[in-house]
C-alpha cells in the first residue's frame, strides 16, 4: 500500500479520488452518490471560495495492483478557528475500504499535515461548508440518506475509533409523514406571535426573488451564530456559491424567511429530496442527466428540512412555534407525503422533546468524532 497526497490539478488523480466511492458502494443500494459536477467544484481552488481564506490537503492510497482503496481530505478552515477561537483541524471525504491500515495510513498523514500547521485538535467528519452534512452515521443504515446527508458503510465507525479517534456530539434526523397533524395550537401560538412582535414570513414564486436577497440571507446566518459554537461564519463568496448550488434545484416556495419589518430575523430551508434520480443518473448532469433530475424535482414526494434558526434576539418567545408552523405549511403546501428533518445536535434537547410530542420519529444518528493531536 502507497499513499499519495494528490495534486487537485492533476485530473487524473482527482478522478481517482472522485471515483473511490463508486467502488467502495457498488453493492450498497442506499448510497446516493454526490451532484459530480459539484463534487469537482469541492476540489478545484480556483472554484471553491473557501480556499480563498483558508486551506485543504487531500491524500489516495492504492493497493499493490495501483488502484485506489482509501481517500481523505483534512481541512484548515482559518475563518471557524478565529471565530470560535480554537486550533482545530476537520477531516471529510473519508472513504476506505474494510482494512485498518490504509484508515490508519490516511489518518496518520492527515494529522501530520494539521501538525504542521500548528493545530491541535482534529474532528470529522464535516465540510468546507455550511450545507455539507457532518458526522459518520451510526445508525438508520438501512434508509437512503436525505440529499446531501453522508451515508457510509458499518464499518467505518470502527476504522476511526481505531485511528484513536473518540465520539463528540450527535445529530439526529427525523422523519414527517403526511399523516402527521400539528396541534392548532401550534399555528395560533405562531399568528399571536407574529401579530405581536410584528413579524410575517416572506415568501418567493420564483428564483429571482431568493437571489435579490442572497446577502440578507447571509447576515441572517451570520448573525443566527450568536450565542453558539462550533460553526463559521458565510463570507460574501461563500453565500454567493451555496446560493448558486441550492438555487439550482430549490423550489422557491419552500423558503421561509421570518421578518421584521424589512429585516430578515429567522429562516426555514426545505427543498425536494433528488437522491432517486441522483443514483439513476451516478450522480452526471451529461448527457441526460439533467433531465433525470428535473423530472425527480417535479415528481419526488420527499422534502427534505435542512436549516432553521433565528436570531438571537427572536428565539424562544414563541418564535419555534412560527418555525414549525412553516415546516408544517412547507409539507403540506407542496404535497409531499414524507419529510427528512435532518441533522439536529443531541444537545438541542428541547427542540428534539418539543419535535417527538409532534410525532416526528427519529431514525437517523449521526456522530462527530475527535482526537487530540497535541505532541
Amino acid at each position: 500500500m502507497r499513499l499519495v497526497e494528490i495534486n487537485t490539478e492533476d485530473r487524473r488523480q482527482v478522478r481517482q479520488f472522485l471515483d473511490l466511492p463508486f467502488r467502495v458502494y457498488a453493492n450498497i443500494p442506499q448510497w446516493v452518490p454526490p451532484l459530480q459536477i459539484e463534487a469537482r467544484r469541492m476540489l478545484d481552488s480556483k472554484c471553491n471560495p473557501y480556499f480563498r481564506h483558508s486551506q485543504a490537503a487531500f491524500w489516495l492510497a492504492y493497493n499493490e495492483q495501483d488502484q485506489a482503496i482509501g481517500r481523505l481530505a483534512v481541512l484548515d478552515n482559518r475563518n471557524y478557528n478565529r471565530f470560535n477561537n480554537e486550533k482545530t483541524a476537520f477531516f471529510y471525504l473519508f472513504e476506505c475500504i474494510d482494512d485498518t491500515q490504509t484508515a490508519l495510513a490516511l489518518f496518520d498523514a492527515g494529522i501530520g499535515w494539521a501538525r504542521s500547521r500548528g493545530l491541535e485538535r482534529i474532528v470529522g467528519p464535516k465540510g468546507f461548508t455550511a450545507l455539507d452534512g457532518i458526522g459518520l452515521l451510526v445508525e438508520g443504515f438501512q434508509h437512503r440518506p436525505a440529499f446531501g446527508l453522508p451515508y457510509n458503510p458499518s464499518y467505518y465507525p470502527t476504522l476511526i475509533e481505531k485511528a484513536g479517534y473518540e465520539p463528540s456530539g450527535e445529530l439526529l434526523s427525523g422523519y414527517l409523514g403526511a399523516t402527521v397533524r400539528f396541534p392548532e395550537q401550534i399555528y395560533q401560538i405562531a399568528e399571536r406571535v407574529k401579530n405581536r412582535r410584528g413579524l410575517h414570513v416572506a415568501h418567493f414564486e420564483n428564483r429571482r426573488g431568493l437571489r435579490v436577497i442572497v446577502s440578507q440571507l447571509k447576515d441572517l446566518y451570520n448573525n443566527s451564530l450568536g450565542g453558539t459554537s462550533g460553526n463559521t461564519p458565510l463570507t460574501d463568496d461563500e453565500a454567493k456559491a451555496l446560493a448558486d448550488q441550492m438555487l439550482w434545484f430549490a423550489n422557491p416556495r419552500l423558503i421561509k424567511i421570518v421578518m421584521k419589518g424589512e429585516q430578515p430575523v429567522g429562516f426555514l430551508f426545505a427543498y425536494p429530496d433528488i437522491s432517486a434520480g441522483l443514483q439513476r443518473t451516478g450522480g452526471h448532469l451529461f448527457p441526460f442527466g439533467w433531465l433525470s433530475l428535473l423530472l425527480e424535482l417535479r415528481r419526488t414526494r420527499w422534502v427534505n428540512i435542512n436549516g432553521a434558526g433565528m436570531t438571537e434576539g427572536f428565539r424562544g418567545l414563541g418564535g419555534t412555534a412560527v418555525l414549525f408552523s412553516e415546516m408544517a405549511k412547507s409539507l403540506m403546501e407542496g404535497g409531499f407525503l414524507h419529510a427528512d428533518i435532518v441533522q439536529i445536535g443531541i444537545e438541542n434537547d428541547r427542540m428534539l422533546r418539543e419535535l417527538r410530542d409532534l410525532g416526528i420519529q427519529f431514525y437517523k444518528k449521526h456522530r462527530l468524532y475527535q482526537k487530540n493531536i497535541t505532541l
